[in-house]
């Protein structure tokens, strides 16, 4: 995946807050590797600073004080991106707005500094990541093999698999990160935060501009999210979306979208070509696949032509977005094969110079023989969590072969693990952390590892019942969600590992925090996801009877890896409309090289997928965001003219930590209601008026249309 345009970067499923703040990475990310850009003469402005500020005194970098706040942090934001990734697709990254908690915060301790922050920070960057789980997890449910989340199971799985996801890219940090040209945009965004706030410390008048008006902003956008969230999703007196259907001949056109704070905040950090890019996927979709496939189409009796043009889309039309999806994967990483490769031979067989020599702390990694104990104990931990899993469902398999299926399902996504995770880490550096098609590699893993077992069915008697049918399709998925979690934390590793380096911090002490953070959001993730599931619901898998299936979450990802596993283990899975969307794939990728090399703009493939793909609910708010972020943009240039770049790094840095604010208040108040549901047992325990509530829709459009003026009305205040 190559940068988007001048400060706009593409997502797989993550929105990353680096969005568009072009004061940390300057506008030069998109020459190739190894020319000097702005970013590169910031850095080392950065690094000039760092080094003056370490003769100071910088001593406390790993304290118990930091490690507790981390974990907090980490608490509220896995929640927060648990309850986002599972309504919308999507999950945010926390190392940005975890560096303004921690320093507005810790503000008031006057022994704490740059590199205790920095420490917290990365130990909530594992919040953002890690519950990419969710992305699969919620499928064994909708396959009924699962009522709800086990504890240890869930925890487990994300655990050794984020734990493998850090170890894995611990090796590529000299080559990659001290010795490579890679931009790592977001690392350097992160650091250039970190520095600002310590900064502000030494400065005798730091009443503008200190952690705490960062955090103001960020409370803004939580404090008017969690309203917006407890008027609509609470008392119900405000529609959650606008939904139109326009008959044009046999067929219908819908148009929709969703009056979402948190969305539109992804829309915005998205930027505007990707948002583009969604609404390219969104018109080919609905306004000529669906259309085509509905004419020609036999609705069943008394079926209204609107409910048969969302059953072609959820049926048919979807797969062309997971080909685009998967096609565009495959694309990314195999741009990235041959840096990749470079990288890996260029990293020596241990530490070497004489400042590794004099025991630099800034250069030393955390030990081998740590790195082999803990990688044994999680593999150990994997292979008895699978092996169970097996054993729970599968009771028919002896123990020789229940342990050797156990054996080969570790073992291949040990191996893919790190291919991706490999992948994963160059992409963090090359376009950041946001931009790692997780859904395409969870796309590409599922079809390979069904693959896989149908091949063991086929050739291994012993497990010719055991791998076949319901069962293979959730050991598939099982699998999957611990590629996942590797390649999620691989992919953050290196971005956290850039700030350190930028601000001079331990590398050893990074690894082993963002191991705690994996730990900690491994045991906040089953609980959140029983709570959601038991308040909401999943679309097609509701725990009770008269529950309201339009109030389910739609967790879109798992909904399609159940799909694409269950039709390739059935032999029904859509290949057309999937080679479909592989061709056009084939021709957004084209489209967007010829834009990229003529500089005329770009059509990110991803985002095409993804607007095909979500529904047009999520696609179009998503847009909406990503138009105000362009308005904005053209506005802070304009203003910044006259107001000095001082003013227009202030603005971006706004814009930034309010769309946080919209994203966490939204998907914590979504958590607040879940647990009133689950305690109260009613599906609305709050709602004031019933679902006829008339005016519910336009009050909702009229306040999201305030929250739109509002957002930008404070992106640009003086």
């Amino acid at each position: 995946m190559q940068p988007l345009g001048a400060d706009i970067w593409v997502f797989g499923d993550r929105v990353g807050l680096f969005g568009q703040v072009g004061r940390y990475t300057g506008r030069q990310q998109h020459g190739a590797v190894g020319k000097t850009g702005a970013w590169e003469q910031r850095a080392h402005r950065l690094a000039s600073t760092i080094a003056v500020m370490e003769k100071n005194t910088l001593s406390r970098e790993f304290t118990l004080r930091g490690v507790i706040l981390g974990a907090l942090i980490t608490l509220a934001f896995t929640a927060a991106n648990v309850y986002l990734g599972l309504k919308v697709g999507l999950t945010f990254a926390s190392a940005i707005p975890a560096a303004v908690i921690s320093m507005a915060l810790l503000y008031r301790f006057k022994d704490s500094n740059i590199l205790e922050n920095n420490l917290v920070q990365t130990q909530a960057s594992a919040a953002g990541t890690l519950s990419s789980v969710i992305f699969v997890l919620p499928a064994l449910l909708m396959l009924g093999l699962w009522s709800g989340f086990p504890f240890w199971q869930t925890a487990l799985i994300c655990a050794a698999g984020g734990t493998l996801g850090v170890l894995y890219t611990v090796p590529l940090r000299r080559v990659m990160v001290v010795q490579s040209d890679l931009p790592y945009p977001e690392g350097v965004a992160a650091a250039e935060v970190l520095r600002v706030g310590e900064s502000q410390r030494h400065q005798s008048d730091a009443s503008a501009g200190t952690p705490r008006s960062g955090l103001r902003d960020l409370g803004w956008g939580t404090a008017l999210a969690a309203l917006f969230g407890f008027l609509s999703g609470g008392l119900r007196v405000l529609g959650e979306a606008i939904n139109l259907w326009i008959p044009v001949g046999g067929v219908a056109l819908r148009v929709a979208a969703g009056f979402s704070p948190a969305l539109l905040a992804a829309g915005y950090l998205m930027g505007a070509a990707a948002g583009v890019a969604v609404l390219v996927g969104l018109v080919l979709c609905w306004g000529v696949v669906v259309p085509w496939l509905t004419a020609h189409a036999t609705p069943a009796a008394g079926q209204a032509v609107s409910d048969l043009a969302s059953q072609l889309w959820s049926g048919k039309a979807r797969f062309l977005g997971a080909g685009v999806i998967g096609i565009s994967a495959l694309w990314t990483v195999g741009t990235l094969a041959g840096p990749i490769i470079q990288a890996i031979r260029r990293q020596p067989a241990r530490a070497s110079g004489s400042s590794a020599a004099a025991g630099d702390e800034t250069d030393k990694d955390m030990p081998r023989s740590w790195m082999l104990l803990i990688g044994l104990a999680a593999l150990a931990v994997l292979f008895l969590v699978v092996n169970g899993f097996v054993h729970e469902h599968m009771p028919e398999l002896s123990d020789a072969a229940r342990y050797g299926l156990a054996a080969l399902c570790v073992l291949f996504a040990a191996v893919f693990g790190f291919l991706v995770a490999a992948a994963c880490g160059y992409m963090a550096g090359l376009v950041g952390s946001s931009a790692s098609p997780i859904s395409g590699i969870g796309i590409i893993a599922t079809i390979l590892m069904a693959l896989a077992l149908l091949g063991l069915h086929a050739t291994v008697p012993a497990f010719a019942q055991s791998v076949s049918g319901q069962l293979g399709v959730a050991l598939v998925l099982f699998m999957v969600s611990v590629i996942l979690a590797m390649a999620s934390i691989s992919n953050d590793n290196l971005q956290d590992l850039k700030t350190g380096y930028l601000v001079g911090a331990t590398p050893w002490r990074q690894q082993v925090v963002l191991i705690i953070g994996c730990l900690v959001g491994a045991a906040v993730i089953p609980p959140v996801l029983d709570l959601l599931y038991n308040a909401y619901g999943f679309a097609g898998s509701l725990p009770r009877a008269g529950m309201d299936p339009s109030q389910a979450l739609a967790a879109p990802q798992a909904t399609l890896m159940k799909q694409i596993a269950t039709g390739i283990f059935s032999g029904s899975l859509d290949w057309t409309m999937l080679g479909l969307g592989v061709a056009v794939g084939v021709v957004v990728i084209v489209l967007d090289v010829v834009l990229r090399n003529s500089g005329k703009g770009a059509l990110p493939p991803l985002a095409v997928g993804l607007g095909i793909y979500l529904p047009p609910t999520i696609g179009l708010t998503l847009t909406i965001g990503a138009v105000l972020g362009f308005f904005l943009q053209r506005a802070i240039k304009a203003y910044g003219q006259r107001l000095g770049k001082d003013w227009a790094a202030a603005a971006e840095e706004r814009g930034l930590l309010l769309a946080s604010g919209l994203i966490v208040g939204e998907s914590l108040m979504g958590i607040v209601i879940a647990a009133l549901i689950g305690f109260s047992g009613k599906d609305a325990p709050l709602a004031i008026v019933g679902a006829d509530f008339a005016p519910a829709m336009w009050l909702g459009l009229l306040c999201f249309a305030a929250l739109c003026a509002f957002f930008y009305k404070r992106v640009l205040s003086r």
